[in-house]
């Protein structure tokens, strides 16, 4: 028993320390002209300052999205959240699309080239163009 406790501790551990690992990336349509972005333009962007391109978001709280709000956008979730509600509320914005899968993200960018969206480093191809962070 005890061995099966040890065992289900290490994978655990194992499960965060691939998450940790993870590196998330801001991708547009592969034939979207647009080659790079700052990291200002981009919170611009999903915080409905910005309207150059369209945002699609991961679920809300997923590891994606935590990551992608910690890194690039610089706002916990209940902040973003709030920043969408005070929009929609007075009618100066519309929350962003959102998606359950970095395949779903992938989908939608190749539906849209003028949106813009994040995927895990992982799950780039080339239907997709990495704008940030640049290599």
């Amino acid at each position: 028993m005890k061995m099966h406790l040890i065992h289900a501790a290490l994978c655990a551990g194992l499960a965060c320390a691939a998450s940790a690992n993870a590196q998330v990336v801001v991708v547009v349509n592969a034939a979207n002209p647009v080659s790079a972005l700052t990291q200002e333009q981009i919170s611009e962007l999903y915080l409905g300052k910005s309207k150059d391109l369209t945002p699609i978001d991961q679920v809300k709280d997923s590891d994606a999205q935590r990551e992608f709000l910690d890194k690039v956008v610089s706002k916990k979730s209940p902040q973003y959240e709030a920043v969408w509600a005070k929009l929609e509320f007075s009618g100066k914005g519309i929350r962003p699309k959102t998606y359950p899968s970095d395949a779903a993200v992938k989908k939608a960018l190749a539906a849209d080239r003028n949106a813009i969206g994040y995927i895990d480093k992982s799950s780039v191809d080339g239907n997709v163009k990495v704008v940030h962070p640049q290599s």
